[in-house]
C-alpha cells in the first residue's frame, strides 16, 4: 500500500528544498523564482523508527527494511488557481492525487529571497492555499449536489446518501471551512464522502520554515501557525529547510554532532514523516528472521488478515493465523524463542486487531 504526501505552497517558501533533504536528492530544482518545479517531482522517504533497528539486532537479520512513506513536490501555487491561474489546473490535479497536503509556510525573513506577495505573513499564505482548494471544490459540488438531491426525491437510494454528505461539505465550504470537517453519519455516507475526492477533505500538515536559529522553538510565526493547526484539527511542525539542506550535503556520521551543537536532538525532516505517518492514520506491524527485518505499514484499525494483505494478497486470501508478539515483550524477552518460552507469543484470528509495534508472523494456505 502506497501512502503519498503532497507538499505544496506558495512560490519561494521551502518546498522544493525541503523535498530535496526529504529524499536526499537534487531532483527537484531549487531556485529563486517561481514555477521552477513545473513537473511534479517524487520520492520515497524511509519512516525513522528505531524500534526495528532494535528487532533487528535481536533476530540478526541480514537486511533491514523500514516502511516508506511517498513525498510529492508540487507545482507552486498563486491566486486564482482554481481558475486556471498560473499552474492552476495542473496543481489542482496534483493534489487530487495524493493521500494528504503538506502545506509549507515561510515563517522566516530574507531580503534576499523574494515572496509572490512581498511580505512574511504563513497565516494569509496559507489562506491563499486553502481558498483555492476551497473555491475548486465549491465549483465541483454545486452541480453534483443539486443533481443528486432531484435523483434522490425519485427515489434513488445512491443519490440520497450522496445528497446528504455532500450537502454537508456543501455547506461547510460555503461557510469557509474545509470540507474534512464533514461529519458521515454512517459507513456509507463515509465511503462516499471519500469517493467524491475533495481537495479540502485531504488531511493539512503544516511545516513551518524556519530560520537556522529558531529551529529549536520557532518564532512568533510559527506559534501562529500552530494555533491555526490546533484549532481546525491539523498538525504543525517546525523545521528549518537551510539546516536540512546542509545535513544531508554532509556525512552521515558527522549529522548527529552537528544537530548536538544547534541544540537540536532529531532533524526537522524526522518530525515531518512522522507526523506525515500520524496524519494518515498509519500504524507499523513487523517481521522478522534471519534473513530480513522489515516494518510494515498498515491502516489504524486493520485486522490481522487485512495486515497479511500488505505483504501480500495470497496472504489475507489465505489468512489462518498470526503467531504475534508485542513489541515491548519481543525486546523484554530477546526475541522470538524467550517471548515463545514466557507464554508471549499469541495465535491471533481473522478478528483480531493489530497492534502498533506488533511482530508478527503469518499462517496461510491458498
Amino acid at each position: 500500500m502506497g501512502f503519498r504526501c503532497g507538499i505544496v505552497g506558495l512560490p519561494n517558501v521551502g518546498k522544493s528544498t525541503l523535498f530535496n533533504a526529504l529524499t536526499e536528492t537534487q531532483a527537484a530544482q531549487a531556485a529563486n523564482y517561481p514555477f521552477c518545479t513545473i513537473e511534479p517531482n517524487v520520492g520515497q522517504v524511509a519512516v525513522p523508527d528505531d524500534r526495528l533497528d532494535k528487532i533487528a539486532a535481536i533476530a540478526k537479520s541480514a537486511k533491514v527494511v523500514a516502511t516508506q512513506l511517498g513525498f510529492v513536490d508540487i507545482a507552486g501555487l498563486v491566486k486564482g488557481a482554481s481558475a486556471g491561474e498560473g499552474l492552476g489546473n495542473q496543481f489542482l490535479g496534483n493534489i487530487r492525487e495524493v493521500d494528504a497536503i503538506v502545506h509549507v509556510l515561510r515563517c522566516f525573513e530574507d531580503d534576499d529571497i523574494q515572496h509572490v506577495s512581498n511580505k512574511v505573513d504563513p497565516i494569509a499564505d496559507a489562506e491563499v492555499v486553502e481558498t483555492e482548494l476551497m473555491l475548486a471544490d465549491l465549483e465541483s459540488l454545486e452541480k453534483r449536489v443539486s443533481n443528486a438531491a432531484k435523483r434522490a426525491t425519485a427515489g434513488d437510494k445512491e443519490a440520497k446518501i450522496l445528497a446528504s454528505v455532500l450537502g454537508q461539505a456543501l455547506d461547510l465550504l460555503k461557510d469557509g471551512k474545509p470540507a474534512r470537517l464533514v461529519e458521515p453519519k454512517d459507513d456509507e455516507e463515509a465511503k462516499a464522502f471519500a469517493q467524491a475526492q475533495l481537495l479540502t477533505a485531504k488531511p493539512v500538515l503544516y511545516v513551518c520554515n524556519v530560520a537556522e536559529d529558531e529551529a529549536g522553538e520557532g518564532n512568533a510565526l510559527s506559534q501562529k501557525v500552530f494555533e491555526k493547526a490546533q484549532s481546525e484539527g491539523a498538525q504543525a511542525v517546525v523545521v528549518s529547510a537551510a539546516i536540512e539542506a546542509e545535513l544531508i550535503a554532509m556525512p552521515e556520521d558527522e549529522r548527529g554532532e552537528y544537530l548536538e551543537a544547534l541544540g537540536l536532538s532529531e532533524s526537522g525532516l524526522a518530525r515531518v514523516i512522522r507526523a506525515g505517518y500520524r496524519l494518515l492514520g498509519l500504524n507499523t506491524f513487523f517481521t522478522a528472521g534471519p534473513k530480513e527485518a522489515r516494518a510494515w505499514t498498515f491502516p489504524a484499525g486493520a485486522k490481522a488478515p487485512q495486515a497479511a494483505g500488505e505483504i501480500h494478497t495470497d496472504f489475507e486470501k489465505g489468512f489462518i493465523r498470526a503467531e504475534t508478539i508485542a513489541y515491548d515483550d519481543y525486546i523484554a524477552l530477546n526475541g522470538e524463542a524467550g517471548a515463545k518460552e514466557a507464554g508471549k507469543m499469541r495465535q491471533e484470528g481473522k478478528d483480531y486487531d493489530v497492534q502498533d509495534g506488533d511482530v508478527m508472523l503469518f499462517k496461510f494456505n491458498v
